[in-house]
């Protein structure tokens, strides 16, 4: 007879952790029962699981002789990414933020107990996936170890600060954002513009890569190697989102239900919205945008997963996938290389998931006080992240090298980084040519 009382108990914290948008630790009734543990750590490994989905789609889109060293970067951004957010990001994201700005305290943290390490192995996952989008903008022409250097400062620094905004500490103090009712759930703004922003500062320094576009500024496909396998991996990453999603409850109750509906929704309508751009500009319905569609929607609804209703998750997803495409044109017009469309998925997908997250929040449509609260938010992600990244990328570039030698780019990265290749009874040539 106690467990209904207790249930509800746990489902009004849940419900009060959603409209705070943030997956932040210290709101009564999350973390507390061995269920939500389990729930957490499964999902957790939902979200470990979305790295094989990136490299899956991350290595189809690029060349042959590029798809080892892009699965290297996306191993080094879980690696390196894990020890840079152990020994700094965390505290700085979740530590005592008493001033709301940054963490002060648990940096190289001991987790002596369930409750503190699932949180912890979850917000890694989070971390990873941030720095992860980076990878498939550089590929083809970034050289390995800047980009270790990189992405850690992407995982130990960039977008801890700014999550350290949004969703407070793990147990005293809020962020400033998160106090003036900014809504980010599970991270649209904060894991996926913040990623976004960071791949558009490192596209820019690093430049086009060969022959992308003509001397008329005309703009040339370079197809992937592999769709099929980019398709696996995006089956794969929305299969992941609903442990991203849904284990931002930090809480084994029933909202997870409608977490995972809106997210399923909007993952098909962005696909569907893609669809319907690429018909209404007189385009072959690719499958490689479709599916970047699809994405683009699971991204829009991450904010407002738990505070929509599935009819404006539909709508999300939508327009997402829409504005996908448009987005996709505008950098190649501005002669801006992003070989798997992450600026276009992760940081205008976020932006549009975000401002949505305001404008349809259930029960109190359309209210201009949250809106504005969400401009807020989405321009100050933008004036962190992009300035941030675009210093370490240009400090890098200028200092040991960011771009490797246009030898090396023609050749492919495999062996030039890495000394061997994916397809060794393909690509024989390669592995006699010397490595330079």
């Amino acid at each position: 007879m106690d467990a209904n009382p207790r249930m509800r108990r746990r489902t009004r914290a849940a419900i009060a952790l959603c409209a705070a948008g943030s997956p932040s630790a210290h709101a009564a009734g999350v973390l507390d029962t061995p269920s939500d543990i389990a729930w957490v750590a499964m999902s957790a490994a939902l979200v470990f699981f979305m790295q094989a989905g990136f490299a899956l789609l991350e290595g189809g889109m690029a060349r042959a002789k590029n798809a080892t060293n892009v699965i290297m970067k996306n191993y080094a951004d879980m690696c390196y990414g894990a020890l840079a957010f152990w020994l700094l990001g965390y505290g700085l994201m979740f530590g005592a933020n008493h001033s709301g700005w940054i963490g002060t305290s648990d940096f190289a943290p001991d987790l002596a107990n369930g409750r503190s390490a699932v949180f912890f192995i979850f917000q890694i996952m989070f971390a990873a996936t941030a720095a992860t989008i980076v990878s498939g903008a550089v590929a083809e022409r970034m050289r390995f170890w800047p980009y270790v250097i990189g992405s850690m400062l992407v995982t130990g620094l960039i977008y801890p600060v700014f999550g350290a905004w949004v969703w407070g500490s793990f147990e005293r103090g809020d962020g400033w954002l998160k106090q003036l009712g900014f809504i980010d759930f599970a991270g649209s703004t904060v894991v996926h513009s913040i990623g976004g922003w960071s791949a558009l500062a490192a596209v820019i320094v690093l430049g086009p890569r060969l022959g992308r576009f003509a001397p008329s500024g005309a703009a040339r496909d370079i197809p992937g190697h592999n769709l099929p396998l980019m398709a696996l991996g995006v089956f794969i990453l929305w299969l992941g989102w609903f442990g991203f999603n849904g284990g931002s409850t930090l809480a084994a109750t029933a909202d997870i239900g409608l977490i995972a509906v809106n997210t399923h929704l909007a993952g098909c309508l962005g696909f569907i919205g893609a669809n319907a751009a690429q018909r209404v500009l007189n385009r072959p319905v690719l499958m490689t945008t479709a599916i970047n569609g699809a994405v683009a929607g699971l991204v829009a609804i991450t904010a407002g997963c738990a505070t929509m209703s599935p009819p404006f998750a539909l709508l999300t997803g939508f327009v997402a996938g829409g504005l996908m495409i448009l987005a996709t044109d505008a950098m190649a017009r501005l002669k801006l290389d992003d070989m798997v469309g992450a600026v276009p998925v992760h940081a205008v997908g976020g932006v549009w998931g975000t401002f949505a997250a305001g404008l349809f929040y259930r029960g109190d449509l359309f209210d201009p006080s949250r809106i504005i609260v969400q401009l807020i938010g989405i321009g100050t992600a933008f004036a962190w992240a992009f300035p941030m990244a675009y210093a370490v990328f240009w400090t890098l570039s200028r200092t040991i090298g960011l771009r490797a030698d246009s030898r090396h780019e023609q050749r492919g990265l495999d062996i030039s980084e890495h000394y061997e290749i994916g397809y060794p009874e393909f690509q024989r040539d390669l592995t006699h040519a010397g490595k330079e």
